[in-house]
């Protein structure tokens, strides 16, 4: 029997995972898709909220505050990037002024340090993109950006370094419990522990609804975006918000850590747990607020549009409790859910720990590298790289400057890429302007040499999802028939 096993591969599933690594126990992370970061998770603005906006006195409050003063540090733990480019939350009507005080007053009484109000002029010296009707806005220095995907493969990474067992492909169908546990019966087959952590994202009601009597409603919340060309990426050097709404924060313009635009997202609550479609409405909805807080946007440079879906709970608050004997819910983690994600680690960990009354593991180490881009080392260290592995030395993604070397590293970590969508997480290769119209061939048949599939059997996102009709006669360094590609 193991000791734990958690639902969910998402930023919070992976951060409470590797923070149970740190007990002696056995730990495995069950996930209905094909790798971690699949789901809320891989499509959201990638903010590090600085706390002024989650009501005070509640669980978000408390868990944004303790996660974004956790950033820092642990950015530098998992070699991810991490900026605190500072935040603004903009005015646009006058007589909105009561509401931007108690903004500011209620992230006062979070705790968040550094708050100012700034009026007009101060504003345009900042950001001079600026919307003609901003009047003021909240000034928060230490909002920050992170990339959603490097921090949950690297929490991910970690985890696994430190003992921590992955199982993909593994949706879960049943919980049941028996003598001193769980019985977690998924797709890839079933397996017994002495605890259940539920970190399922909008599937967390259906998973707590198995066991418990009392029920649980997760709404799927859509949010569509714009992502720019780099081209675009310093038109504003804070994050931008509009002062929150009845469904949220609003629509943002933020640099992201990557050096593009990101723009959005609009709120839609949506039936289907699956439903990531964006659409014309949507999309123009996007458009139009987005000019409220930022002048000229320059849209025409987008390079791709997406949606995601935020786990919402009418609460509107996080819901993290012993919900069953042995059965931990960690539900309802929408924003601020990734600037909290390290706090909520902890503490689900401090919980399930408790419960087993794990030691601590003395072998458990926090540190984990990233794979190195060759163009970020000098000429020097480079051509020796190069000298030492060649692969390093031939290019893949001429958008995002990628090597076959460092593709060849995410497919063999633990855990590795085994899709295109999985390689694109890990080092961004079919992420830049022409969006994989040129790189995606070839990755195609690296994963199919390393993984040592038919190449027709290489997919965008695991199930289904090929990118090849029929069969390929010849793969890898020979002539193929790419004719269904």
């Amino acid at each position: 029997m193991l000791d734990a096993v958690i639902i969910g591969g998402g930023v919070c599933g992976c951060a409470i995972a590797r923070e149970l690594s740190r007990r002696k126990g056995q730990f495995l992370v069950v996930e209905k898709e094909e790798d971690v970061c699949c789901g809320t998770s891989k499509a959201n603005s990638g903010i590090v909220h600085a706390g002024f906006d989650a009501k005070h006195g509640t669980l978000m409050a408390k868990l944004n505050c303790l996660g974004s003063r956790k950033m820092p540090q642990l950015s530098r733990e998992l070699d991810i990037p991490f900026r605190q480019n500072g935040s603004l939350v903009v005015m646009g009507n006058p007589q909105d002024r009561p509401r931007l005080q108690a903004l500011y007053e209620n992230g006062l009484a979070n705790g968040v340090p550094g708050l100012k109000i700034l009026e007009r002029d101060a504003l345009l010296a900042m950001e001079p993109n600026l919307s003609d009707q901003a009047v003021a806005a909240l000034y928060a220095p230490t909002g920050g950006i992170v990339c959603p995907f490097t921090l949950t493969i690297a929490l991910a990474e970690n985890a696994a370094r430190n003992g921590v067992e992955f199982q993909f492909d593994a949706g879960v169908t049943n919980l049941a419990p028996i003598p001193g546990g769980w019985r977690v019966e998924t797709e890839a087959g079933s397996v017994d522990t002495r605890v259940v952590v539920n970190a399922a994202g909008v599937r967390a009601d259906e998973i707590h609804n198995l066991a418990c009597p009392e029920k649980m409603t997760i709404v799927p919340r859509r949010g569509e975006y714009f992502l720019l060309d780099k081209q675009a990426g310093s038109y504003v050097s804070h994050t931008v918000f509009q002062l929150p709404g009845a469904l949220g924060k609003g629509v943002l313009v933020t640099p992201t850590i990557h050096g593009n635009l990101l723009v959005g997202p609009n709120a839609a609550d949506v039936e289907e747990k699956d439903n990531v479609a964006t659409t014309r409405e949507g999309l123009a909805e996007v458009r139009s607020k987005s000019s409220m807080a930022v002048k000229n946007l320059p849209l025409n440079l987008t390079i791709t549009s997406f949606s995601g879906l935020r786990a919402h709970r009418p609460e509107h608050d996080f819901s993290i409790r012993e919900a069953a004997p042995g059965l931990i819910d960690c539900a309802g983690i929408e924003s601020p859910g990734l600037s909290a994600a390290p706090a909520i680690g902890e503490m689900v960990a401090d919980m399930a720990a408790n419960l087993l009354k794990l030691e601590e593991n003395p072998e458990f180490t926090p540190i984990r590298r990233g794979i190195q881009s060759p163009f970020s080392l000098p000429p020097e260290e480079r051509q020796a790289l190069i000298r030492r592995n060649p692969a390093y030395g031939r290019l893949v993604c001429r958008c995002e400057t990628v090597t076959e070397g460092e593709i060849l590293e995410a497919i063999h970590r633990t855990p590795g890429a085994r899709s295109l969508d999985g390689v694109k997480r890990r080092v961004r290769a079919g992420m830049g302007r022409c969006q994989g119209g040129f790189c995606t061939p070839k990755v195609m048949e690296i994963l199919a040499r390393e993984l040592d599939l038919p190449l027709e059997a290489v997919t965008k996102s695991g199930g289904g999802s090929r990118l090849l009709v029929g069969e390929t006669k010849k793969f890898w360094g020979e002539e193929a028939d790419h004719g269904g590609l």
